[in-house]
């Protein structure tokens, strides 16, 4: 049935056409010798893999979370206790989202090491570091959304620590809280940043890193 379904779409859409030779990209020796796979290899595919749990779990959580000061801990606790299976795609959640963290921090030491940001492969490494920053900008917006006290002055440390940038950091603090303290200007942005523009904005970058790792291929250098 899902034989058929497939060559359904792929006469209409010729997806095989675009979909095999990438699919057949022969894998370098160093990465995998048919048998076995160097694991090392594998942490940038776990952070996506990461990522694809977080947008799924992401869509559940959204379907009850109500980003408003005085709804929000409420709806929390609501998809915890109330929901089927809320606090299973809450933890799923919330550990796809630390692993994702670890996971991008160790590809970066991976690519570091292995000298994988040379030339002719130095934009790539660019655009992995903006998305390290990115990662680390989910986990931020992220903890404010339960709305409790140990979001609140988690939320209130990262925003007076950014504050104390030379120059930018008081502008940066009021931007990120809306107006002078965190309030419900606050939890609305750090909402609409996780789950609009850093969703969007990674998405992008991570189609540009993969059609560069598709151009120069992966790094030949060893551990």
């Amino acid at each position: 049935m899902m034989k058929q379904l497939y060559e359904w779409i792929d006469k209409r859409t010729k997806l095989s056409k675009y979909w095999e030779p990438i699919a057949r990209h022969p894998v370098p020796s160093h990465v995998s010798d048919g048998v076995r796979t160097n694991p090392v290899y594998c942490l940038g595919g776990i952070a996506f893999l990461c990522f694809i749990i977080l947008v799924i779990t992401g869509m559940f959580l959204a379907m009850y979370y109500k980003p408003t000061p005085d709804e929000a801990y409420e709806s929390v606790r609501y998809i915890m206790e109330e929901v089927p299976m809320g606090a299973f795609i809450r933890s799923v959640h919330s550990w796809a989202a630390n692993m994702m963290i670890a996971a991008v921090m160790l590809h970066m030491i991976r690519v570091y090491f292995t000298g994988a940001y040379k030339p002719p492969r130095e934009l790539n490494w660019v655009i992995g570091v903006v998305l390290f920053l990115i990662t680390t900008a989910f986990g931020f917006t992220g903890y404010l959304l339960p709305w409790d006290q140990l979001a609140y002055w988690a939320t209130t440390i990262g925003i007076q620590i950014t504050s104390g940038i030379p120059v930018v950091g008081p502008y940066v603090g009021k931007l990120l809280m809306g107006g002078g303290e965190i309030g419900p200007n606050t939890l609305s942005r750090f909402y609409a940043v996780h789950t609009i523009i850093l969703p969007l904005t990674l998405a992008l970058l991570l189609g540009i890193h993969f059609l560069l790792v598709r151009i120069h291929g992966i790094s030949g250098r060893y551990l």
